[in-house]
């Protein structure tokens, strides 16, 4: 015999009876048929209805701001002059690519040693661009110095009895070579440099 079916008071969703279609929270789902109660579908659809025009409303609220800045920013850049544009960037004048300045400019030909002392600290980098006169003054100073010596010395005892710095060693000496002033013998740090 069957149980005539009681429809709950309102508001109130039932406690899992048999034949009952769930709790009502969100998301219960009908125990016979495996889809979604009527009342979450409607749950979800008033959701919709409430968001869409907000959403709407931010979306189109979002557009104007980006199309209002797009347009301010295309207005700076027409009312500038071309020339302020390449030429400064706040008030700053602008660099070309490449290397940033030294703090001190490097010494000119003209004012450069030609036999430079070697400072406490190493110094890095390239040397000041030497004319060829100076190579011509520190070459005739080696030649002066191994004249002194029969035996010849090496580009080390070269370099520590002028004061010259090592990056200046191999041009002046491949100078006097190519000029058949000085004679070399010996390999790599064992060469010996005696006058020609």
């Amino acid at each position: 015999m069957r149980k005539p079916h009681v429809n709950p008071a309102p508001g109130h969703r039932g406690t899992g009876a048999p034949g009952h279609r769930g709790t009502g929270a969100p998301g219960d789902v009908d125990s016979g048929s495996g889809r979604a109660s009527p009342n979450d579908e409607l749950d979800n659809t008033m959701i919709g209805a409430l968001l869409s025009p907000i959403m709407s409303t931010l979306r189109s609220s979002l557009n104007d701001l980006t199309s209002a800045f797009a347009s301010s920013v295309l207005a700076a850049i027409r009312g500038a002059s071309l020339q302020e544009l390449l030429d400064k960037t706040d008030g700053v004048a602008r660099r070309g690519p490449g290397r940033p300045p030294k703090a001190k400019a490097a010494p000119t030909a003209a004012t450069a040693p030609t036999a430079p002392t070697m400072s406490k600290g190493r110094k890095s980098g390239r040397l000041p661009r030497r004319s060829a006169d100076d190579i011509a003054k520190a070459l005739d100073q080696v030649i002066a110095l191994v004249k002194k010596h029969k035996d010849g010395l090496r580009a080390e005892q070269i370099r520590e009895q002028l004061k010259m710095q090592s990056k200046e060693m191999p041009r002046v000496l491949k100078e006097g070579l190519a000029k058949r002033k000085l004679k070399a013998k010996g390999q790599k740090r064992a060469t010996t440099y005696t006058a020609a």
